[in-house]
């Protein structure tokens, strides 16, 4: 027997020994891989009045574990207060590059000499993320991302993640560089979208490749998921929690009490209040979070995960 045979004969009568599996992110974050975990994140907070009070009432009385703040908007200084009060509450920013409503609007933070191409006509942000793209360079988008971060910190957040509004900076490769970059430079985990939808734009490796760069980030996201024809709404937040997957997921809601200023602001005021209610007091909900056993928790430890990986502590 050649020596070349004789060591394939030997490797497959003794194969090399596997290198363990890696381990989940459930497992690493201390639970077990079979566990379904639950983030239950606020959106939109700062953006009115209706919405701090609805978010705020939420965290501390309901099902909700985090809240993401939108920093241009009239409202931030309300929420930022109470986030530098209350500092282990998880708050993280929710960057706004779009300002969509028609009688309410908003505009940058940063110098609006540095990023012109994210201000429409009228003096705000645009309305769509389409427009955004056509019109913004991502080094604008960066400027004014930064630039929210930093007045958060400013402010005394203590800022646990971070997300885009309306998708912004995931829905476009460029933009996506700018908000991954943006996670790096201040050591944050970020809201990731789904690997199917990834799959869909063209970019199927997008997560694992953000996964090697130390960011840390849910492995589900309740995102493209809708409620069936006549179906409430419920029914449809009762059927997504019993189908919800081994692992983390992030489940995102808008919670605002159905006030006149939310009513003047946005059509979608009544399926706001609806999450609201149903996240805070609504028994079959907490009830079946029981049932199901879903454990629910923040981003704050997916932060600690991520930072002692990395050894940062910005």
């Amino acid at each position: 027997m050649t020596l070349l045979a004789l060591i394939a004969a030997m490797t497959i009568a003794n194969p090399a020994p596997q290198a363990p599996a890696a381990k989940t992110l459930a497992e690493r974050l201390g639970y077990k891989n079979t566990d379904r975990l639950l983030i239950i994140n606020g959106d939109d907070a700062g953006n009115a009045h209706a919405a701090n009070l609805a978010t705020i009432d939420s965290l501390e009385n309901g099902l909700m574990t985090s809240a993401t703040i939108m920093v241009p908007c009239p409202w931030f200084p309300e929420i930022a207060r109470y986030a530098r009060e209350n500092p282990k509450r998880d708050f993280g920013i929710h960057l706004v590059h779009t300002s969509e409503w028609s009688p309410y609007r908003w505009a940058p933070v940063a110098n609006h000499a540095e990023v012109k191409g994210l201000i429409d006509p009228e003096g705000y942000f645009w309305r769509s993320v389409e427009e955004v793209h056509a019109n913004a360079t991502p080094k604008e988008a960066e400027i004014e991302a930064r630039a929210q971060i930093r007045k958060a910190l400013a402010a005394g957040i203590d800022v646990t993640h971070i997300d885009s509004h309306m998708g912004t900076l995931q829905l476009h490769p460029e933009f996506h560089k700018v908000y991954v970059a943006l996670a790096l430079e201040f050591d944050l985990p970020l809201r990731m979208g789904p690997q199917a939808t990834f799959e869909r734009m063209g970019f199927p490796n997008l997560r694992a490749e953000v996964a090697a760069l130390g960011l840390v980030f849910p492995d589900h996201l309740i995102y493209e998921e809708r409620p069936f024809p006549g179906e409430k709404r419920k029914d449809y937040w009762m059927r997504i929690i019993k189908g919800l997957r081994p692992g983390v997921t992030e489940l995102l809601i808008h919670a605002a009490k159905p006030t006149e200023e939310m009513k003047g602001m946005t059509g979608s005021w009544e399926e706001r209040a609806t999450d609201y209610e149903l996240f805070t007091r609504d028994p079959d909900i907490r009830k079946l979070l029981q049932d199901e056993k879903i454990i629910r928790i923040g981003f704050r430890e997916l932060r600690t995960l991520q930072r002692a990986r990395n050894g940062g502590n910005k």
